[in-house]
């Protein structure tokens, strides 16, 4: 979630709330996607009623949040789902994400990810997290 399909910002309001911003071009990506029969999964180390939010507006049921072993939960995906693990790819940006990108079939990354994260990349967007790097990978995976 944070640094992929946001660009690893936030902002506090005075009263604590918590804001993020999302990219259009992503947003309507995953649409295409969910129409093309593709399932996608939000797995985010951080805890926040956003990405429930988010998966709720998307139609995504399969959402790990506050999770450490971003691996363990890639598994237990692939498991729910009956996917092979070298049918699914995982997009990340940063070195939590690196054990579940080199499990995954397909690994991409932002631009702007990590060094480790970029090297473990079999796909790295042109574009920033946050701004367009799910659409040009999912539009690479459709047009595949």
């Amino acid at each position: 979630m944070d640094g992929v399909l946001t660009d690893g910002g936030f902002w506090w309001g005075p009263n604590g709330e918590e804001w993020k911003r999302f990219c259009f071009a992503d947003v309507e990506g995953i649409s295409l996607a969910n129409k093309a029969g593709l399932v996608i999964a939000l797995i985010s180390g951080e805890d926040s009623p956003l990405i429930d939010r988010y998966a709720a507006k998307m139609k995504i049921t399969d959402v790990w949040k506050g999770c450490k072993q971003k691996a363990r939960a890639l598994e237990e995906f692939a498991t729910r789902r009956g996917f092979d693990l070298s049918a699914i790819c995982f997009m990340g940006d940063d070195v939590i994400d690196l054990e579940a990108m080199r499990m995954a079939g397909m690994s991409a990354a932002p631009s702007d990810a990590r060094p480790a994260a970029l090297q473990a990349a079999s796909f790295v967007s042109a574009y920033p997290g946050g701004n367009g790097a799910v659409r040009e990978l999912i539009d690479r995976i459709l047009a595949a």
